[in-house]
């Protein structure tokens, strides 16, 4: 499905208020038909989780899908400082959106997540990310994307995030927490590089975005349901942080 991303396209329905009150009639729905809809489900918490042994920020990056829907859902969790769409797992070359889409790039539609791990975890984080931020089981394709742009990827940071992943990965295999297989790649040593700035905060400024209502907007509903803790009504923006 083409992603033809615009401000022009939905001036009618755009800003941080419109975006509540549509979350809102998202998060309803998903109440009223039940939280465990088959498109989302409460996986089971990490067994193995990574080690805080110093104050600081640290970071995670994970690829879902477009990254709209995937920067979406963790700018609204709480302890995340910043959460920055990209690209991960080809070259700085190629890191253009025009590019990318060829699916020849090597290249996932990545997100950056920022976090500070004494408010939230980098299991916490892989929890959310395997609950409601994109269906791992979908191999190279996420709902009405198709692509190797498109696959289910993490890029860790350090050794202990990889552990952690794969224990994960194997934790929720065992359980049988998904219908089919888990198809996520790990993929280390990948560098991110920061998506254009027309791509940021996009689900934000344009909730009204048909893109947006269908397949994303449902997915920080989901969050606000099944992670009530851990949810934030006021997202980070990237824009709030280039503003400062």
């Amino acid at each position: 499905m083409t992603k033809t991303p615009s401000n022009r396209l939905v001036p009618w329905l755009r800003g941080a208020a419109v975006a509540g009150v549509v979350l809102a009639g998202a998060a309803a729905m998903l109440v009223n038909r039940g939280a465990s809809a088959e498109d989302f489900r409460l996986v089971p918490a990490v067994a193995l989780d990574e080690a805080v042994d110093a104050p600081g920020t640290r970071t995670a990056v994970f690829a879902g899908g477009c990254f709209w829907g995937v920067q979406g859902v963790f700018q609204h969790v709480e302890g995340v400082v910043s959460a920055v769409s990209g690209y991960a797992g080809g070259q700085a070359a190629t890191a253009h959106y025009d590019m990318v889409g060829s699916g020849r790039t090597g290249h996932a539609e990545a997100v950056e997540v920022v976090y500070d791990p004494r408010k939230v975890t980098y299991g916490d984080l892989l929890r959310i990310f395997f609950s409601v931020a994109h269906d791992p089981t979908q191999l190279d394709r996420q709902g009405p994307d198709h692509g190797p742009q498109y696959r289910s990827a993490i890029f860790p940071r350090s050794a202990d995030q990889t552990r952690v992943a794969k224990a994960y990965i194997e934790q929720l295999g065992r359980d049988h927490a998904f219908h089919a297989p888990i198809v996520t790649r790990i993929e280390a040593d990948k560098a991110f590089y920061p998506a254009e700035a027309y791509h940021q905060d996009f689900l934000e400024l344009n909730p009204g975005y048909p893109y947006i209502v269908i397949n994303d907007l449902p997915k920080v509903a989901a969050l606000q349901t099944l992670f009530p803790r851990q949810y934030r009504a006021k997202p980070v923006l990237v824009s709030a942080k280039a503003g400062q």
